[in-house]
Order: structure tokens, then sequence, then C-alpha cells
């Protein structure tokens, strides 16, 4: 969706795969929100506490068109989308584990989109301002900085391997030592190799 660069956006927030909060997290740059929920009532109250559009389903047509009124008018004003982030982290954090994290990811090569199941990603590597996605037989890219996806996937799955690199602890097929004690890890479906930095060897000692 960010490779549109839409200026008004409406979110369900119980979308399958990546939940409305998710998206809203990674579309930058970060256009008008207006999430919609059927019964989120701790996500209702906070979105009223921050005065953050949001549409209760089922939605009402004279709600509907004084929210498509007032966005209107914001962008008439040319007024800058609303700050969500310290918002969507909370209500992320009130989720259920199996809700919280990301299960699915856009990420494009070259014109096409591809809806990737998280699962099927062998590891992640940043590249710029973007991080590439790496699985058995598609590399693509998605605009979101890598320090940020890690907040959005399960701590069990993956981890990092380096500052730059995180990886998919199921796809690994096994852990070399090489001298001076470095350790690199063989990836199950890919030729190459990922280096284990020194500050995160410990953890893969132990597997």
């Amino acid at each position: 969706m960010a490779e549109f660069k839409p200026d008004t956006v409406f979110l369900d927030i119980n979308m399958p795969g990546l939940t409305g909060l998710q998206v809203a997290q990674q579309l930058n740059p970060k256009p008008h929100i207006v999430f919609v929920t059927a019964y989120s009532e701790h996500a209702i109250e906070a979105f009223e506490r921050e005065a953050v559009d949001y549409l209760l389903k089922p939605v009402q047509d004279d709600r509907l068109k004084q929210t498509i009124d007032r966005l209107q008018s914001r962008l008439g004003a040319k007024e800058p989308a609303a700050n969500l982030e310290s918002l969507l982290r909370g209500l992320l954090n009130r989720l259920p584990n199996q809700d919280r994290y990301l299960k699915w990811i856009r990420a494009g090569v070259g014109n096409t989109i591809h809806n990737i199941s998280v699962d099927e990603v062998l590891y992640f590597e940043a590249e710029d301002k973007y991080t590439r996605v790496i699985t058995r037989g598609v590399e693509s890219l998605v605009r979101i900085a890598i320090s940020e996806l890690e907040a959005q996937l399960d701590p069990q799955i993956f981890r990092r391997v380096h500052r730059g690199t995180m990886v998919n602890l199921r796809a690994i097929k096994s852990i070399r030592k090489k001298r001076l004690g470095n350790l690199e890890l063989v990836i199950d479906g890919r030729p190459e190799t990922l280096a284990v930095s020194r500050a995160h060897a410990a953890a893969f000692r132990q597997m």
C-alpha cells in the first residue's frame, strides 16, 4: 500500500493476516488514517481519548459522511497526519499474543507486490531504509526499517544474528563454528550462510 502514497486510508482492525493496527505501523509516509472496528472496546476508548478517527461497524451513512467531510477539510487545509505511534504501540501491546505479531508481509519485487506469509520468510536483511525479505524462491523489499519490523515479529521465532540481519530460527539447518570461534548459520533452502556477530553469538551457541 505504501508505494501508492495514499492521502487517506480506512483500516479494519480485525483484517486477516495483518491487523489494521499493524498495517498502520508499516505505512510510510503516514497518511490520515480512519480505523474501522466492530467491537474492540479498548480500541474505541483509546481512539476517543486521542481524538483519532474511527468508524463503528455496521457503518452508519451519517457517521461516514461526517468522517469524510472532516478528512476533506484536513486535506484541504494541508494538515499533517496525526502521529499515532504511541497509540499504536499501546493497543498492540494489549492484543493477545497470537494477534499481536505479523502473519503476512506485503513486499515488492519490481512492479509486483507479493503477499508473503511470515512463516515462509527465512531471514530479513536491512538495506538502507528498506528491508529485504528472503524466502526460498523470492527476494523482495518492504519499505520499513528492520528495527520497526523486529518489534512486530514473534521473538520466539525471529532473532537478530547481526545488527542488519534477523533470522527465522525454524529455517536454521545447522550452525558452523569458524576460526576464532565465530559462528555462521546454514539456512535451509538457501546457498548463502549468515554470519553471527559476537554480540549475538551467545544465544546461538546454546542451540
